[in-house]
């Protein structure tokens, strides 16, 4: 049987001053004092890279055993320490306890948790749990346990392909299923990808790196507040007298309380350019524009934004509106203004049929307002948290718009998805760069 072998986290520090040995990772740290000569030598051989129990107590000396294997066990409480062995490793990446669990006993059904997501990268494949702050990674010649672990088997029919190490560590790891994961509805309402998204945005306990961690700014530079402007026809927008409004519009409390999901249009009156003008200057306008000391261009707009990023952009597909020709266009926060991305075509087309699907229409909607988001916005300095902070956005900015169209007597309606595939083809944007990620249907009140 292979040795276990043992290193302190790979993102840990060792540092040694005053006559405290502190080891620091993103997850947190751990000040130690009073350390005699041979247990700082051994965590010094740890912070080195992979060694063994045996050279380890020997470092330690047998005097130290006991204190050492105390040690050892706060180390691995605070989740940092790495356990290798036979091709896999057992590697911390968030926050709380990392050990090898207990070996499944012989005879125990086993299988690959419907939860595991696996990774290809620096020559191993990395097994994970939504809900586990570790990881296993496995070296080519130990991956054949992942397919050997598609279907329900035992130990001792996984004996051939790896030592009983690996299992133990997929255990840690929570990778491993010993029953069904989907008796009762707490379980069975997950989707693998629902759970991944909700456990990692939630807090840096699964995923060590969390927020504002600039992770790219090494490698790009910020994404500039505006997006390129597109070549084709521009209208310039009225803009609303909005002390006038102050005065004019109803309460708050009037408007919320009002506040309808409305998909019927009035197709006898269409909704004006100046109404779906004053729309878009009331919810979407850039007010201002200033420089983060990062050196990111931020922006200010009539609704909040993470780290004000304004990442969110907005495309009315104009089909029936008085003032507009049909097509697609983009609103321009910035200048207040309508640019034509594309006039009527078969991929424009596709929008409108998906949108009237959507809201169950047996009408075209007058207007399909097309959120999109440039995602370089937010995922050059948040880690981890970028989609659900993308998301969090686009629902502000559904509010916005539901309460500004209320206050204006308009029918908006938000709809419960969308094609991002379709609306790369009819705008002509990078589906990687700037995506789709909501749509609304607006119009004159039926």
């Amino acid at each position: 049987m292979d040795e276990t072998k043992l290193r302190l986290r790979r993102d840990a520090e060792l540092n040694e001053a005053d006559g405290e040995v502190r080891i620091s990772a993103p997850a947190g740290s751990l000040g130690l004092r009073g350390l005699d000569a041979g247990t700082a030598a051994a965590l010094r051989v740890l912070a080195a890279g992979d060694v063994g129990e045996t050279a380890l107590a020997a470092t330690v000396g047998e005097a130290g055993l006991l204190r050492w294997n105390l040690l050892v066990r706060r180390l691995s409480a605070a989740g940092l320490l790495e356990y290798a062995a036979g091709g896999a490793r057992l590697r911390p990446v968030g926050a709380g306890r990392v050990e090898p669990a207990p070996a499944p006993a012989a005879g125990t059904p086993v299988r690959m948790s419907r939860f595991a997501v696996v990774t290809a990268g620096d020559g191993v494949l990395t097994v994970r749990s939504p809900r586990s702050p570790a990881v296993v990674e496995l070296s080519p010649a130990a991956c054949g346990l992942l397919g050997a672990l598609a279907t329900w088997t035992t130990p001792e029919d996984l004996a051939a392909h790896a030592p009983a190490q690996a299992l133990r560590f997929l255990a840690a790891a929570g990778v491993l299923a010993t029953g069904p994961e989907d008796g009762d509805l707490s379980s069975a309402q997950w989707h693998p990808r629902d759970l991944w998204l909700h456990a990692h945005s939630r807090g840096p306990r699964y995923t060590g790196r969390y927020g504002g961690t600039y992770a790219f700014s090494s490698r790009f530079g910020p994404v500039p507040a505006d997006p390129p402007p597109f070549a084709g026809e521009r209208i310039e927008l009225p803009r609303p007298d909005l002390e006038l409004l102050a005065k004019t519009d109803p309460s708050l409390t009037d408007t919320l309380e009002r506040r309808r999901s409305l998909r019927e249009h009035d197709q006898d009156a269409p909704i004006t350019l100046a109404q779906l003008g004053e729309l878009l200057y009331r919810s979407m306008r850039r007010r201002a524009v200033f420089t983060s000391p990062d050196g990111q261009e931020l922006a200010d707009r009539p609704y909040p934004s993470g780290g004000s990023v304004h990442e969110l952009e907005v495309y009315p597909l104009i089909v029936s509106c008085r003032g507009a020709e049909p097509g697609l266009w983009h609103y321009d926060t910035a200048g207040h203004a309508l640019e034509l991305v594309s006039p009527p075509s078969p991929a424009v087309r596709a929008l409108v049929e998906r949108a009237k699907s959507a809201a169950q229409l047996t009408q075209d909607p007058q207007v399909v307002l097309t959120v999109t988001a440039r995602f370089g916005r937010v995922m050059w300095k948040y880690e981890t948290i970028g989609y659900s902070l993308v998301l969090k956005h686009v629902g502000v900015l559904y509010q916005t718009l539901y309460l500004a169209g209320t206050a204006m007597d308009l029918a908006v309606c938000a709809l419960g998805g969308g094609d991002a595939a379709d609306f790369a083809l009819a705008s002509g944007l990078d589906y990687l760069t700037e995506g789709s990620v909501g749509e609304l249907i607006v119009g004159s009140r039926g």
